[in-house]
């Protein structure tokens, strides 16, 4: 698998550039903490738009956390996936406890990215979702899910690289997905970039304002 970008922020740049056709529509950017906001960042910046996250949180079932019975977003938003909860048999209490538990979890992280700014309205614009990188496409999933749930009127999934079967997939939950590589040899999202060094707390917090700042001045 070739090095297709230095940086997450060269991957927003072109990231940007593939989305240009957005530029000017109702538009806000939401980036998958923590990797997925300095690529949205540059893609906020390529589309004249405003920036927020998107936190969400998948339900995992307690025996098999990988497997997803739904996922939890800001606001009491909540998905779930009736086929899993059926045939594993979930029972209320124990999906009532997870969701919870997640919940909290959504809480907390939104205090810590946004501090006491509010969240970027959804209904009624396209929300274009943004992560460094789409694997398994569980997350990327329940995002877009939650996007629709708080009522997007067109819901984008933005990636600069994704598995390729998974990029397929995301249409189903996506009115469009744009990935600029698709690597058929697609082991992992950090291969795709020179630098792929994780990304603190502390400078999702930065770049989440450093985006509202820029709205102020620009009166978007």
């Amino acid at each position: 698998m070739s090095i297709y970008f230095q940086d997450r922020a060269d991957a927003g740049r072109q990231l940007g550039e593939a989305l240009s056709a957005y530029r000017g529509q109702n538009v806000v950017v939401v980036g998958l903490p923590r990797g997925g906001v300095p690529v949205a960042f540059e893609v906020a910046v390529a589309l004249h738009a405003p920036l927020d996250v998107i936190i969400v949180r998948k339900l995992g079932l307690p025996s098999q956390p990988e497997v997803a019975m739904g996922a939890v977003g800001e606001g009491g938003v909540m998905v779930t996936n009736p086929d899993v909860l059926a045939q594993c048999r979930v029972d209320d209490d124990v999906l009532q406890r997870v969701i919870t538990r997640e919940c909290a979890e959504v809480d907390q992280r939104a205090l810590r990215f946004r501090a006491d700014a509010p969240a970027q309205p959804l209904a009624g614009r396209v929300v274009i979702v943004v992560d460094d990188g789409i694997a398994t496409g569980a997350t990327a999933r329940a995002a877009c899910e939650v996007a629709r749930a708080k009522e997007a009127v067109r819901v984008v999934l933005a990636a600069p690289v994704a598995a390729p079967d998974t990029a397929v997939s995301m249409r189903a939950v996506a009115d469009d997905v744009v990935c600029l590589q698709t690597p058929r040899r697609f082991q992992a999202v950090g291969q795709a970039y020179r630098d792929f060094a994780q990304v603190p707390d502390a400078e999702v917090a930065r770049l989440l304002k450093a985006a509202r700042d820029r709205v102020s001045e620009d009166g978007l």
